[in-house]
């Protein structure tokens, strides 16, 4: 039987709208891009025209990562645990909806926004030290494959805290807790990120083909994970 895209759409149409009430989500995703948003502006704001040589060596834009990799699982951890803790979950999952419906619809309605603020806060940096770094700071900041890397490699982070967030969401009955758990899990992505964007570990063409490679398979796992502890008879009795 094939998906229907009408009960997905429904379902993030109704994530996209409890969003907008949820303090707790609002803020979050708010406050954790710009984290990732001032540290580095003020770095690269106070260095002078002669820092510029040195700065094409470096991957400052990596940093941004971060964004994608912690922003998502403030959204996706209360997909379920939420539903619970409200006395809608029961009720959602005695609709016709198919399990495999309901878990994307989850998935993309955080992964949407998701991508949305990461890509914003991403062009709000990059305009801000086009227009107010010192001169040569933005020609050599701004280099091809990091900006490449910045496109690919924050939608596969984002679905992997998404998979990892709904899992910990499955098995949580507190959103608090799930969101806790979901923040360590997203801690791993960030520190290499980290690590690269400082030059640490140095970013070369295989290294990039081999973390997209895993992040992919750690996609796919994370959904079909996710979907074997997305046991609706148990969800319903509130049985681990």
């Amino acid at each position: 039987m094939s998906l229907s895209r009408r009960r997905i759409w429904a379902i993030v149409r109704k994530e996209l709208l409890e969003y907008r009430h949820n303090r707790f989500i609002v803020v979050g995703m708010a406050v954790i891009p710009l984290v990732f948003l001032i540290q580095p502006l003020i770095a690269v704001l106070g260095l002078t025209h002669s820092a510029s040589s040195g700065l094409a060596r470096e991957h400052v834009l990596l940093y941004m990562l971060g964004i994608p990799a912690l922003v998502p699982g403030v959204v996706s951890a209360s997909a379920v645990a939420g539903e619970r803790q409200q006395g809608t979950l029961e009720p959602a999952l005695t609709t016709p909806i198919r399990s495999d419906e309901y878990l994307l619809g989850k998935a993309l309605a955080a992964l949407l926004p998701s991508l949305g603020v990461a890509y914003f806060v991403f062009a709000v940096f990059l305009g801000i030290v086009v227009l107010f770094a010192q001169p040569g700071i933005a020609s050599s900041l701004i280099q091809g494959p990091d900006l490449v890397a910045q496109m690919l490699f924050t939608p596969l982070l984002a679905c992997w805290t998404i998979w990892v967030s709904i899992a910990v969401s499955t098995r949580s009955s507190d959103v608090r807790v799930a969101q806790q758990l979901s923040t360590l899990a997203s801690l791993p992505p960030v520190f290499v990120a980290v690590v690269i964007a400082l030059n640490v570990i140095p970013p070369t063409l295989p290294l990039a083909i081999g973390a997209a490679a895993l992040l992919i398979v750690l996609d796919v796992l994370g959904w079909r994970v996710t979907s074997g502890l997305f046991n609706r008879e148990s969800l319903i009795t509130g049985t681990r």
